[in-house]
């Protein structure tokens, strides 16, 4: 087994250390718990809103007095065509009333125009007629009108069919407000989730993958080369003299040069499929799907070069004054009745070797070659 100067039985370091924490990811489940559980207004409890487009003031004192009684109701007028649009973008009325017949603009053309305004786009409009025509009630639903009635209309009538098309209004809005609110909700899970596997697969101090999602990556990838009969290398890294490093400058210092490692390490690291991870301690593992002995040998070789290239002063090592790691490399092909596992003992031999044979050095694993 590989000489392990700092490693004890304690468990990996927390996921909150150097990382993000879990309180992130509760305020993101926080986040999407809020955003489901918001009530949205019933339709009882949004007022209805009329406007009634109509150059004749006494046509519109009717319909004021036939909608009076109706406290739920607000009403509201405008003599102006050539004000009404603008007016329904201010009152945002859940019906038009619009009459048909009016100086200097016809009813057909605002019906068109409420139908090419934003604002007022999907608002009911209950056309107003002195005429029972079927041309012109056909007119004014081919225009995007939503109801005909002749005025003036008895006030049973009327009162029934604004509250009819602006609860069904109401219920739209409600509706895409609903869809809204839950496009956001799993937008927001979706976010969790990535938070949450990114947690659940990162070593909270380097930011590269934790030991768990190494076995769970080595395993797929294992079981993807003996299908394909391809090979599979392993590194395994060691910070030298770790423990020396920790007792001299400090644990704090010592975290820092965990990370300043890891990141060297990770530079190395181009090929997609590769995985660099924190094993555990001051221990790395790089997994090389599809990668050669020479090439592993290659490029254990380079992050060995950069890290020392970091001289980071390091008086209590043996071998430099400054900090080194030592690589074991190990290649296999997978066959039958031969487990990934078999790949870390070889990768594992070759780093206790490379350490006694005094370290800040590259060894290859011997038995690679025959089993391979």
């Amino acid at each position: 087994m590989t000489e392990k100067p700092n490693q004890s039985s304690a468990p990996e370091p927390a996921l909150t250390e150097g990382g993000p924490d879990e309180a992130s990811l509760e305020g993101a489940l926080a986040a999407v718990r809020t955003a489901l559980e918001q009530p949205l207004p019933g339709a009882a409890d949004v007022p209805m809103m009329v406007l009634l487009v109509d150059d004749q003031a006494i046509v519109a004192e009717a319909v004021r007095r036939a909608l009076a009684s109706e406290r739920e109701i607000d009403f509201h007028y405008c003599p102006h065509p050539e004000q009404a649009v603008s007016m329904a973008e201010q009152v945002r009325p859940t019906v038009i009333l619009q009459d048909l017949v009016m100086p200097g603009t016809d009813g057909l053309t605002l019906v068109r125009a409420y139908r090419a305004n934003d604002a007022t786009r999907d608002v009911p409009i209950i056309v107003l007629s002195t005429k029972e025509e079927p041309a012109i009630k056909s007119a004014a639903f081919a225009a995007g009108a939503n109801d005909y009635l002749v005025k003036l209309p008895d006030s049973i009538e009327l009162i029934a069919r604004v509250k009819y098309h602006s609860r069904s209004y109401v219920n739209m809005l409600q509706r895409d407000e609903a869809y809204r609110a839950l496009r956001r909700s799993q937008q927001e899970l979706l976010r969790a989730n990535l938070e949450l596997r990114r947690l659940t697969h990162s070593d909270g101090l380097t930011g590269l993958s934790n030991r768990r999602y190494l076995d769970e990556f080595l395993n797929a990838e294992w079981r993807r080369a003996q299908r394909e009969n391809t090979e599979v290398s392993l590194l395994m890294i060691d910070v030298d003299y770790f423990k020396p490093y920790n007792d001299t400058y400090g644990h704090v210092a010592g975290d820092n040069v965990l990370r300043s490692v890891a990141t060297t390490i990770r530079r190395e690291v181009s090929q997609p499929r590769d995985l660099v991870a924190r094993f555990g301690g001051e221990e790395f593992a790089v997994v090389m799907p599809g990668a050669g002995s020479a090439f592993a040998r290659l490029m254990a070789e380079k992050m060995r070069r950069d890290v020392a290239a970091l001289q980071l002063p390091h008086v209590g090592s043996k071998v430099s004054e400054h900090l080194t790691i030592s690589v074991g490399v190990a290649t296999l092909t997978p066959s039958a009745g031969l487990a990934e596992t078999a790949l870390i003992e070889e990768a594992d031999a070759a780093l206790y070797r490379a350490k006694r044979e005094g370290r800040n050095r590259v060894a290859f694993s011997n038995e690679v070659t025959a089993r391979g």
